[in-house]
């Protein structure tokens, strides 16, 4: 048993609130460690890819496959997992996912091609379903001073947030020195610190609850979630055709049976009645639209730095340190804005800020000054910096007590599914324009592979076949962007219409 009791005894000097031991605060900083590896380990792959691509010679479907299987997983698995933690105990699930995940992370970094490093994200999928959900759950029980345990969400949050901004700054770094498989060892000493440390500072709670498993929710929320996905991409990359289309249609015909299914389940694993509550369907949306314009945005542009621009890995992780920085202080000063703004003010200023940082790569060519991209970016951390912060207090914040675990549930997976989403729609889109721009030339599936075919032609030949393909990448970047600012300006009018509703009751 862990040193730290659930300190639910004993006032402050005020008399109003129970004391929080102060190695909780320690705990607190053991349980942030996975927070961050899996923030990270979303989006320490996009400056990998080029590389990656290089190394496993992986096709277009199996390339977005590797950067997010692993989300899809996390999304799908994670209110499960939360349940898991509850009945068998929050510390032990904690702890037995970071096992799954630094081994998971052994087999990615020495994957020998595209199906086992696929094979490897899907475990650390798994893996990171446990940690996220046991590490916020557990804070309620070492936090009982109210103050102490806003403060505490607020770092987690804080930590998320930077963990998914500062990934592919990290990834950069580490590759310009070793080989891409290193990125995936990083996650190996952190891991073995929380292992040795945790039994020690952070305490086991369980419910003891015995309500069953909705395992029938689990299977169908998979079965619509990752055949739609994979038709997706499938039809992107082949075009319409009969896989594409049964994909797609085995994928719409589970998510509807899963939600008729959660409205009657007696333990649904999703509360359905929640997204009746217009501030926690804002904060729910807000999330999934920012989760899913940055997952894009990271990976089309961490392929633009290096096979548009030219830049080594090392350079372009450096170009992504000022917007790693804005989401970071944003994140950990969003609530003052709402105090300033309020929670409906707050939510549309930042929303437009991304919109605005993303209308802004528009600027982007083929030999742009970087200067540009650095504003622009720097200008939608803003954004999703305030975002972020506020997303999980108000989600939660806005469902009955009774209901508040269930709340962090959806806000979290939001966030995770957010980002695949974005790869595999906002990715796709991308993919098709690059493809549909060929003009008539023998493009690749990706611009890493036809670059590399180009290096094999004529001089004359190759590089008009190089500057032809960059040229369409970066139409399929702008379309992408494009696209995006559209979605988050539309999300912002939606949210500025429903909150101002909701206060005028």
């Amino acid at each position: 048993m862990s040193t730290i009791a659930q300190t639910t005894g004993g006032a402050d000097p005020r008399g109003t609130q129970p004391r929080t031991d102060p190695r909780a605060w320690l705990g607190l900083a053991i349980m942030s460690l996975p927070v961050l590896l899996v923030a990270m380990d979303f989006s320490v792959l996009y400056l990998a890819i080029p590389t990656i691509t290089d190394q496993l010679e992986p096709t277009a479907a199996e390339q977005l496959w590797i950067v997010d299987i692993y989300g899809f997983l996390i999304a799908g698995l994670l209110i499960t997992m939360g349940n898991i933690g509850d009945r068998f105990g929050r510390r032990k699930i904690l702890l037995s996912g970071a096992t799954l995940f630094g081994l998971a992370s052994v087999i990615a970094a020495f994957a020998p091609n595209p199906e086992v490093l696929i094979g490897a994200r899907a475990l650390m999928g798994v893996g990171g379903a446990t940690l996220l959900p046991a590490s916020l759950s557990l804070i309620s029980n070492m936090f009982p001073n109210l103050r102490h345990r806003s403060l505490a969400i607020g770092v987690w949050t804080a930590c998320f947030a930077g963990g998914s901004a500062v990934g592919p700054v990290i990834g950069g770094v580490v590759l310009h020195h070793f080989w891409w498989g290193s990125i995936f060892l990083l996650n190996v000493p952190i891991l073995l610190v929380l292992l040795v440390l945790a039994p020690r500072f952070v305490p086991e709670y369980r419910s003891g609850t015995t309500d069953p498993f909705d395992v029938l929710g689990v299977v169908l929320s998979l079965l619509g979630i990752l055949p739609l996905v994979y038709a997706i991409k499938h039809l992107a990359a082949d075009g319409v055709d009969a896989v594409g289309i049964v994909s797609a249609v085995i994928g719409v015909v589970a998510i509807v049976a899963f939600i008729r299914q959660q409205r009657s389940a007696k333990h649904p694993l999703l509360q359905i009645n929640l997204f009746r509550l217009p501030a926690f369907t804002s904060a729910i949306m807000a999330a999934l639209t920012c989760m899913m314009t940055l997952g894009a945005l990271s990976y089309l542009t961490g392929i633009y730095l290096q096979s548009v621009l030219g830049r080594d890995v090392l350079a372009a992780a450096l170009a992504g340190v000022p917007m790693a920085v804005a989401v970071a202080v944003f994140s950990l000063g969003a609530s003052r804005i709402s105090s300033l703004l309020g929670t409906r003010g707050a939510f549309v200023t930042a929303l437009l800020f991304a919109a605005v940082g993303n209308l802004g790569l528009l600027g982007l060519g083929t030999d742009t000054p970087l200067w540009i991209y650095l504003a622009a970016t720097t200008v939608a951390g803003v954004g999703y910096g305030i975002v972020f912060s506020l997303v999980s207090e108000v989600a939660v914040a806005s469902a009955p007590p009774e209901r508040a675990g269930a709340a962090s549930g959806i806000s979290e997976t939001s966030f995770e599914l957010g980002t695949s989403l974005g790869l595999a729609l906002i990715g796709s889109l991308a993919t098709l324009v690059f493809r549909g721009n060929s003009d008539g030339r023998d493009f690749s599936d990706t611009l890493g592979e036809t670059l590399r075919h180009a290096t094999q032609l004529g001089s004359d030949q190759g590089g008009d076949l190089a500057q032809t393909a960059r040229t369409a990448f970066v139409d399929g970047l702008h379309v992408a962007v494009g696209t995006s600012a559209g979605i988050l300006v539309v999300m912002a009018a939606v949210i500025a219409v429903v909150l101002r509703r909701r206060q005028a009751r």
